[in-house]
């Protein structure tokens, strides 16, 4: 949970503070520790939430399957709060919480269909670095999906890993927005007890 941030959080103040607090409040049900880590430089704060707005406006790509990009990508990173966040948008949005809680351990699954494990595999293959993308996988999602959705799934995809990696460095943490709601609790991956 929250509480270890490598740059502690700042008192997130003025009028546009306030409204950003409300904001949380009313969409999240708090104002995540997050946000005052991001106070420290409003313009990158602002710049993240422009283009998150800006992307949630792409329509080409399915929404499950770009919620399920993200996770999986969320997830070989190794971001907490992205996993959290996204299970519990995931909720608010209405999409099969029974697929988006078992992103984490995706291969072992049952419920993804042929589609879906292209989409979590492309997203893990785009995460790694250096990127692992293969062109017959790109060929398979292409073929499936169109080009504008692959271009629009691929946009997806890097912002997540940029929003990831941020948190990951930072060190911000999830927040328990899932729990909150009362979701169950994220699948582990196969192994993860075995490396603890």
């Amino acid at each position: 949970m929250a509480g270890n941030t490598r740059v502690p959080p700042t008192e997130i103040t003025g009028v546009y503070g306030a409204v950003l607090k409300r904001f949380a409040r009313k969409m999240l049900g708090d104002v995540p520790e997050a946000l005052g880590v991001m106070w420290h430089h409003k313009p990158v704060l602002k710049a993240g939430f422009d283009t998150g707005r800006k992307a949630a406006r792409w329509k080409e790509c399915d929404q499950d399957l770009k919620s399920y990009a993200h996770m999986a990508a969320a997830s070989l990173i190794g971001c907490s709060f992205c996993l959290d966040y996204g299970y519990f948008q995931a909720h608010n949005e209405g999409l099969d919480l029974a697929k988006a809680r078992e992103v984490p351990r995706w291969r072992e699954s049952q419920v993804f269909t042929p589609l879906e494990r292209d989409v979590l595999e492309y997203a893990e293959a785009m995460s790694q670095t250096p990127p692992t993308v293969t062109d017959e996988l790109a060929a398979r999602l292409l073929a499936q999906l169109g080009a504008p959705a692959l271009v629009e799934l691929s946009a997806w995809i890097g912002l997540a890993n940029q929003m990831a990696r941020t948190n990951v460095a930072l060190g911000i943490e999830a927040h328990g927005f899932a729990a909150a709601c009362g979701l169950a609790p994220l699948a582990q991956p196969s192994g993860v007890a075995a490396r603890r």
